[in-house]
């Protein structure tokens, strides 16, 4: 019969075999008492006509209750998807549905996978390896293209006592905060390579280009008469400028983060990034701000966040060419916790989004926005949103992209209220 976990959640079942007596008390065997001697057993002689007793029968009692089994799904602290030959889900626990960010329904149960899964279809197309392929993955991992999560998996048969296949299981974890320290680490040795080059060249490019500004501004007022001279001379300056300030990104990108961390009202932050950027190419861009009176302070630093929003705001600036709009949206995430126990997956966290609705960025170029050096504006130097995506990391936090169908741009922050901040301090 289908016994339902509708007791402890909505989020999973489990079919079992009819549950059975308990076994009488005689039939339970008991250990002999300390010091008790064992005598030697006479031998039973068999006489005519007359049968031997029968030899007890071996209960068939399971020795585990079933409902542990149940219990051990529920605990796991990886997602759990079960599905039988049919393709019906049998078992999807709480920490899947939390995972692939579906809500918990009692209903999925016995309808088919493909449907309850048709918002993942990255899944849907693990799970039928399952009944396709000779060679089953195990230990593999997967970027979910729905949530740009990585999740590490195991995907296994379940075979009958005769080999038949009767369902398939797929075991599989969140390995996305996982991925993000990697990515920090190998970030930190690329940085710390690439420092002391960028820091001697760029010392040795600062000293002539202070020299041709100097230069060309004595020239400018010495040939104040001549308006060609003036008008070279002006765009000599402006370009001395420009590739000095590339200079000094260079030096900011490669220069570890020290953060001086202190309680910091994410919303002063972002009003302070709003008016910093106000002179930058902001042109007749609309701006509005939705951020809750409630909104918990983060720790974090105060200049380093309110970067991330002067950088972000003014690549919309840019990207809009001065019309259009933005909105700045602040939320507060709750903590998440793990299923039957105390654990708590995240905690407490602000996300920020910061939407325009300009051209959008193309598709084949999503993925290398954040890297560093890589740009599609003519003057632009590809290192303002790689410093944004490094400071949020040194905050322990994330940064998303998503571009709408129509265009427009979203980028998402997520800052933890309390974070580590091991990294990037040394």
């Amino acid at each position: 019969m289908g016994n339902s976990l509708a007791e402890h959640s909505e989020a999973i079942t489990i079919s079992s075999p009819e549950p059975t007596k308990a076994p009488p008390d005689h039939a339970v065997p008991t250990s002999k008492p300390a010091g008790a001697v064992r005598r030697p057993r006479k031998p039973v002689r068999r006489s005519a006509g007359v049968p031997l007793p029968a030899a007890p029968a071996l209960s068939s009692e399971p020795i585990t209750p079933e409902d542990f089994y149940r219990d051990l799904v529920w605990n796991l602290r990886n997602g759990v998807i079960a599905v039988t030959a049919d393709g019906s889900v049998a078992v999807m626990n709480h920490v899947a549905y939390r995972i692939l960010g579906l809500k918990p329904r009692t209903t999925d149960i016995g309808r088919p996978y493909t449907t309850v899964l048709r918002d993942q279809p990255d899944m849907i197309r693990m799970i039928a390896g399952a009944f396709e392929l000779s060679h089953l993955p195990n230990r593999a991992e997967m970027r979910l293209k729905s949530t740009g999560k990585v999740i590490g998996y195991t995907l296994s048969q379940v075979r009958d006592a005769s080999g038949k296949v009767r369902g398939a299981t797929l075991f599989f974890k969140d390995l996305t905060r996982v991925e993000q320290l990697e990515e920090r680490e190998r970030l930190r040795d690329r940085l710390a390579a690439l420092g002391e080059m960028a820091a001697a060249i760029a010392h040795e490019v600062k000293n002539p280009l202070a020299g041709i500004e100097v230069m060309a501004g004595l020239l400018k007022r010495q040939l104040a008469d001549s308006p060609d001279a003036q008008t070279i001379l002006a765009d000599i300056i402006k370009e001395a400028k420009m590739a000095n300030a590339i200079v000094l990104e260079v030096l900011e990108f490669v220069r570890p983060i020290r953060l001086q961390v202190e309680y910091v009202s994410l919303g002063s932050a972002i009003v302070d990034a709003v008016s910093h950027s106000e002179g930058v190419a902001r042109g007749g861009v609309e701006v509005d701000l939705t951020i809750p009176h409630d909104l918990p302070p983060i720790q974090g630093d105060p200049h380093q966040l309110r970067q991330i929003f002067t950088n972000l705001l003014i690549n919309a600036y840019e990207a809009l060419n001065g019309r259009g709009s933005v909105r700045i949206v602040a939320t507060t995430l709750p903590e998440e916790e793990v299923p039957g126990t105390t654990d708590t997956v995240n905690g407490p966290s602000v996300q920020v989004e910061v939407i325009d609705n300009g051209p959008g960025i193309p598709p084949e170029t999503v993925d290398r926005i954040f890297s560093p050096f890589f740009t599609t504006k003519p003057q632009g130097s590809g290192l303002g949103l790689a410093i944004v995506r490094k400071i949020v990391d040194a905050h322990d936090g994330r940064i998303d992209v998503a571009v709408g169908a129509r265009g427009g741009t979203t980028f998402k922050v997520t800052l933890p209220v309390t974070g580590s901040h091991e990294l990037f301090k040394r």
